[in-house]
């Protein structure tokens, strides 16, 4: 059950961008004076600081909305690069959705605002043969689809879609993320047909930022989006 205005972002697959949309769009918020909260759920392959697990996912979520890093924000941290339940398994940990929905709540309750960002893409096990999008289900959260420009997205987004809608999840949209600043026919193609396949609005295509760091990609991002007459439009979409 949905508590409060929300997204849960997912993405077609690993390395596609999802933290650094999820990030930028809890940046852009909270330039716009929103107060907005942010989870991820399970981080694997978290590296080890003074002999403590961080999962650096998390922890840009928390910088661009400016909110502390804790156990809500980031409740399972798990050592090995894998999907979360192997890498869970390895080191003895339970990934209990339960945990993770009185989490989702109590930063409900603190924000008017929440962004969920998941694992990989929705079929990535987190427990067992529990998924993220079991999670975003429960969650009760709209998806928002996190997409890469180039050939072979088209396949990707479309079926990323079509099993969150069979699964009864409301799809938003997709933002097709790091589009090249020269653009192939495959690029330029992509977005008309992840629409009329998947069956889901295309809500932006998001340029490449060649920045040092990934907080100067999400500020970049997130200046260029202000500036744009239709974020106005994404944002209401997104629930905002």
């Amino acid at each position: 059950m949905q508590l409060k205005p929300g997204i849960f972002i997912t993405g077609t697959d690993t390395g596609v961008g999802k933290t650094i949309v999820s990030a930028t769009l809890s940046r852009l918020l909270r330039m716009r004076g929103v107060n907005v909260g942010v989870i991820k759920p399970a981080t694997s392959g978290c590296r080890v600081e003074d002999g403590q697990l961080v999962s650096d996912d998390a922890l840009l979520l928390c910088q661009a909305a400016g909110v502390p890093c804790n156990r809500d924000t980031a409740p399972y941290l798990l050592t090995e690069p894998l999907a979360p339940a192997e890498a869970a398994r390895i080191d003895g940990v339970e990934v209990a959705f339960s945990h993770i929905l009185a989490c989702q709540e109590r930063l409900a309750a603190q924000h008017d605002f929440l962004i969920m960002e998941g694992a990989g893409g929705l079929m990535v096990p987190l427990s067992g043969t529990q998924t993220v999008a079991d999670l975003a289900k429960l969650s009760g959260l709209p998806l928002l689809v996190v997409a890469r420009p180039n050939l072979g997205t088209i396949n990707h987004a479309a079926l990323t879609c079509l099993v969150a809608k069979q699964m009864g999840i409301t799809v938003i949209g997709v933002i097709i993320n790091n589009y090249p600043l020269q653009a192939g026919l495959a690029e330029q193609s992509a977005a008309g047909y992840i629409e009329v396949l998947g069956g889901a609005p295309v809500l932006g295509i998001w340029p490449h930022q060649d920045t040092q760091s990934e907080f100067e990609a999400v500020e970049s991002l997130a200046e260029w989006l202000n500036g744009r007459s239709d974020t106005d439009d994404l944002l209401k979409l997104l629930g905002c």
